[in-house]
């Protein structure tokens, strides 16, 4: 019996549970209560759990369950016959690198703000399904990023719990003696000593640098504290420990990689650290620049020039010029790596550009996307049209099995083996969907939509409670609670984002009124559940959230717009899994690509969006809703009144009535016509091992 709870043990360090339905609902037996204290951490479960339980329920038939679970994850682990194997054997000998400032893996490890980090995540789970041999590296952060409270204002409020290693799926890397592994770095005129830690990802490898450890100096110890905390001395340093320290680790292991993966500009500076080795091999700075672009990818995520980090000459100067000195770089070579116009060496330095101009590929992520970026830096390549600019595009997908929920896993596994063969191609979609009754279909529907609601009663109750501790609770928010007026009969609108201001959250407050006889109308009621966190600088995006808080709390709106704290990638699951309707209004062209669309389809949810990022490659009229035709106007006034009447105009005209129009069987025959077709059309397309496929075929494999 000890054999099987250290099975158990071992499982719980791979987060190969994570997106395994099977495996989750084993350490949720173990207590359902517990589970949800924990934030569904498993490490964190079994040290609740004393060896004497576990041996006495190991002798019941959840023995036999773990058993079963055990073999498939061995089977899992072992399997030499995967996509990898067949289609790109050179990658399961030499790995790809893949450097990434974010990892939203799973709720309960913390290294991830948004976005970027749940795409790194879901990036990672497809190299592993495949049988990429893949290794992440980013920091580890030991405050993470924040945990958001409301004030009695609706002003978010941050908090930083610490994470504790030995509360999570991590192990200490060491050497060959068993010592701990210690990597340094030159930053500004102090060396800085960072340890490694591991996190298993199914047959991937995560690597977190942390320099909180005694041989730092105090002020460096705190480098890897936030996640995107600090100023921009922190950034820097930051982005110097990411690229520099990621590259100095990998030597330190002993590992070759094929290809460096930068995944947005963050980890940078890994190459002037590849740099630094070619000239220590006696290369001239041309061909080292060349050896170094020929193992190089590059991935930008962000459509607008102020998004892209950039630093002072002072600050680079302040920041490099120990490593300088050792690396054989000039401090002016350096500057012309990253700076945009080679006339003006006292500009700023672009992490963009030092990516752009030491790599061999580099892609946006959407059709759209891709278009962009070439215009953006189409100055860069003097003498070419922007047609011609090497920027690419592989649209950005989802890991199909970590956005299903329990539910849906087994709903669909009534008509076929799992998620993914229904996600393998439009026709075997089809295939599958026609075995499916409308009425097995609206009954899924309900089924996710009650789960949902349900989980909102547990956390708005969980928020209340909060809000005492921290003194912000208000009367007029328990009322929402205690009436619990959201209703599976309504159709329920999702909006659940980082409230970057460019998202324009508010959109659909425009007119009150206008909005107030939709939400109250007595035969086709509509209700809408918010989430999303504000950047901890982002005093706009923070006064978004207040607008939307004061607006669910006035009179005709209370229990009916809801606003859950805290966002993460567990609010992000229940959300996704059991709203109708996903709500995405960005300021076109600035969703680069955008995802939390594509996870709805899989459980019978449709997209709402205004045509960016990803949507356009996807809408074909049928399997969602545009919010107008892409028209784009010089004045954001202007550009808002017209997108808000499109969000208006499409909800009143299109979306209610297609919802309420039922059979004879109250069945909303037209509506889930849409939603089959969604199904069809979106997730055999949009998902990340589609998009690892790509990235491997087009590429990592593809040496200019």
């Amino acid at each position: 019996m000890r054999q099987y709870i250290a099975e158990l043990q071992r499982l719980s360090r791979n987060l190969w549970w994570s997106w395994d339905t099977e495996a989750k609902e084993l350490f949720k037996e173990l207590s359902p209560l517990l589970w949800e204290r924990v934030n569904h951490n498993p490490v964190e479960l079994l040290r609740h759990i004393s060896n004497d339980e576990l041996m006495a329920r190991l002798d019941c038939e959840f023995g036999e369950k773990l058993s079963h679970v055990i073999d498939r994850f061995d089977a899992y682990l072992a399997s030499n016959d995967t996509w990898a194997a067949h289609n790109a054997p050179s990658l399961t000998k030499k790995p790809v690198a893949y450097f990434s400032a974010e990892f939203g893996i799973h709720e309960s490890v913390r290294i991830y703000s948004g976005g970027l980090g749940v795409l790194s995540g879901d990036h990672i789970k497809s190299a592993s399904d495949l049988g990429l041999n893949f290794i992440g590296i980013t920091l580890f952060y030991k405050e993470g990023y924040f945990r958001q409270h409301l004030n009695q204002d609706g002003w978010q409020i941050e908090n930083y719990p610490t994470q504790y290693p030995e509360s999570l799926p991590i192990e200490k890397v060491t050497d060959a003696e068993g010592k701990d592994l210690v990597i340094s770095i030159n930053i500004a005129q102090s060396e800085v000593f960072a340890q490694a830690w591991c996190l298993h990802v199914g047959r991937a490898k995560l690597y977190l640098l942390d320099t909180n450890i005694p041989a730092n100096e105090a002020h460096y110890r705190n480098v890897c504290g936030r996640v995107y905390g600090g100023d921009q001395n922190m950034r820097i340093n930051q982005e110097i420990l990411l690229g520099i320290g990621g590259i100095k680790l990998l030597k330190a292991l002993g590992l070759d990689p094929a290809v460096y993966h930068m995944n947005e500009g963050h980890s940078a500076f890994l190459t002037l650290e590849l740099l630094a080795d070619k000239l220590a091999e006696g290369q001239t700075l041309d061909d080292a620049k060349k050896a170094v672009t020929s193992k190089c990818v590059f991935t930008t995520h962000t459509p607008v020039p102020a998004g892209h980090d950039r630093f002072s000459r002072d600050m680079m100067h302040y920041s490099f010029s120990k490593y300088l000195e050792k690396a054989g770089i000039s401090f002016d070579d350096l500057m012309r790596l990253g700076i945009e116009d080679q006339n003006n060496l006292g500009g700023l330095f672009t992490m963009t550009v030092l990516a752009l101009n030491l790599s061999r590929s580099a892609n946006g992520v959407s059709k759209l996307h891709g278009e962009v970026s070439r215009e953006m830096w189409q100055h860069l390549y003097p003498g070419k049209s922007v047609e011609d600019v090497p920027i690419g595009h592989i649209t950005n997908g989802i890991h199909i099995p970590s956005w299903g929920s329990g539910f849906t896993d087994k709903f669909w596994r009534h008509y076929t083996d799992s998620l993914e063969t229904l996600s393998s191609s439009t026709e075997e979609a089809e295939k599958i969907l026609a075995k499916v009754s409308d009425k097995e279909l609206w009954c899924l529907r309900y089924r996710l939509k009650r789960n949902l609601i349900d989980f909102v009663y547990r956390y708005l109750s969980n928020q209340l409670y909060h809000q005492h501790v921290y003194g912000t609770y208000m009367e007029e928010d328990s009322s929402k609670l205690a009436k619990n007026p959201l209703s599976p009969d309504v159709l329920t609108i999702g909006f659940a984002r980082r409230f970057a201001t460019y998202k324009r959250a508010p959109l659909i407050f425009s007119d009150i009124e206008r909005l107030n006889r939709m939400i109250n109308n007595p035969t086709m009621p509509v209700q809408i559940i918010f989430s999303g966190k504000a950047h901890p600088h982002d005093d706009a995006g923070k006064h978004f959230i207040r607008e939307i808080v004061e607006c669910a709390r006035l009179p005709q709106f209370k229990g009916k717009i809801i606003f859950l704290e805290n966002y993460n990638l567990g609010v992000a699951k229940r959300m996704i899994s059991g709203v109708d309707i996903w709500l995405n209004n960005p300021l076109r062209p600035m969703e680069a690509s955008g995802t939390s669309g594509q996870k709805i389809a899989l459980h019978g949810g449709l997209n709402f969006s205004i045509p960016d990022g990803w949507w356009p490659e996807a809408y074909n009229g049928e399997n969602g809703w545009s919010i107008g035709q892409g028209e784009q106007f010089d004045d954001y006034e202007q550009q808002d009144r017209h997108d808000a009447e499109e969000l208006y105009a499409t909800l009143e005209n299109k979306i209610i009535p297609t919802f309420y129009e039922r059979n004879e069987d109250n069945i909303p025959v037209k509506w889930l016509k849409k939603v089959r077709n969604a199904i069809s059309t979106i997730g055999p397309v949009y998902n990340t091992h589609r998009m690892v496929r790509d990235y491997t075929t087009n590429y990592y494999l593809n040496e200019e």
